[in-house]
């Protein structure tokens, strides 16, 4: 079987094991096959010939495409490409019989979406949810997300499926804090809510590129396009590397992550000189924030520093000792891989309970909600700030 991958990129591995410490599965397992360099020799053994058999299936769905490896990796090998690559060409095999391909189109459809979450949330108060299946509890409605014309400096805020419509709330957040530092936020109409992040990772690529590019249409201009998501911010900011057209070049360029914005205006936030400032100024203290980094934000998008910048003025930090690793979230990772994941997990909570911080602070709704399945009170930096600013 010949695998849709880039036969250079393949070969690119020279097997050093760099990779190893950063790759999450094989910090569990030990077991080669399950480290990058394992994946990849597994990759190549297929697509000179070899079956695609159960077992490579399994390796391959069990890797959270955390793409730690890649930020380690001296050779510059683009796991996360040969990953997907692997997937869509298993993906194509199971296109009669998935019907998880059917979910996943539905987050493409957003008031189908809202509509299916609230039953979903009616189900959870009935009890008729399974545990095992680690959802959150969803809420049964939300108030519209609403921004004002104020007059400021014009930035899109991106709102994504799922966590538009399980997460409304951090939005809401994300908007008075961005206002709070003088911009004015535009919404997007229909169709610009959905990346495609998701279908993406699953396999199914050409549902992750129309939808990749039905959500490029929905913020047209050359205002930024904010991102409170780590793994949408990744996913449109590599729309130049996935489309390679002119449009989805000049479209990425603008794609920025909320904190990358906010961090060089923090200045611009009322009192912020007054809390960092002067000896004797009220600087929070009590709240020790630990700064979890979403993989997508600290491997993919490089921009986890900024979410310190965004912090700093207000909290004291505490830096987890466990280097970045991956915890377990991996976006449907947590639901379809739920031993590894909750096992992975496991060594990010030891981290985050040697830090003695009291809130944990991720800019990702996937992580938070797997960590607070874990309950741990995590919250988006964003709604931390925006309830300095309240007064609360």
């Amino acid at each position: 079987m010949k695998l849709l991958v880039d036969e250079d990129e393949l070969a690119a591995c020279v097997a050093c094991g760099l990779c190893l410490p950063h790759c999450p599965t094989y910090r569990v397992t030990g077991e080669e096959a399950a480290s990058p360099r394992g994946r990849i020799a597994a990759m190549r053994s297929v697509h000179a010939g070899a079956p695609a058999d159960s077992e490579f299936t399994a390796f391959m769905g069990a890797c959270v495409q955390c793409r730690g490896c890649e930020a380690a990796c001296p050779s510059g090998v683009p796991f996360g490409r040969l990953m997907e690559g692997t997937r869509a060409t298993l993906a194509r095999r199971q296109a009669r019989r998935s019907g998880r391909r059917l979910m996943l189109r539905a987050l493409g459809h957003h008031r189908l979406l809202v509509a299916g979450s609230r039953l979903l949330a009616v189900a959870q108060r009935a009890r008729l949810v399974p545990a095992r299946l680690g959802l959150p509890p969803l809420p049964l409605s939300q108030p519209a997300l609403m921004a004002r014309r104020t007059g400021g400096e014009p930035v899109w805020l991106f709102p994504g499926c799922v966590m538009d419509a399980w997460m409304r709330s951090t939005h809401q957040a994300v908007v008075r804090v961005l206002e709070a530092a003088g911009a004015e936020v535009m919404l997007p109409s229909s169709g610009g809510d959905c990346c495609g992040a998701l279908a993406t990772h699953a396999g199914w690529a050409d549902d992750g590129t129309r939808l990749l590019r039905r959500s490029m249409a929905g913020f047209p201009g050359t205002a930024p396009v904010l991102v409170d998501s780590a793994g949408c911010g990744a996913q449109l900011k590599e729309a130049a590397e996935r489309l390679g057209t002119a449009e989805s070049v000049a479209f990425a360029a603008r794609v920025l992550d909320v904190h990358e914005w906010l961090a060089p205006r923090m200045s611009r936030f009322p009192g912020t000189k007054r809390v960092s400032g002067s000896p004797g100024a009220r600087k929070w203290e009590s709240v020790v924030v630990a700064v979890q980094d979403p993989c997508h934000l600290r491997h993919v998008q490089r921009a986890h520093l900024p979410v310190r910048r965004v912090l700093e003025p207000f909290f004291a930090i505490a830096e987890l000792d466990d280097d970045g690793l991956c915890c377990g979230a991996g976006g449907a990772y947590a639901a379809e891989e739920p031993e590894m994941a909750a096992a992975i997990r496991d060594r990010k909570l030891g981290a985050i309970a040697r830090s003695g911080a009291t809130v944990v602070a991720s800019a990702n709704p996937g992580c938070l909600l797997h960590l607070r399945a874990a309950g741990v009170e995590v919250r988006h930096p964003c709604e931390l700030v925006d309830e300095v600013l309240d007064g609360r």
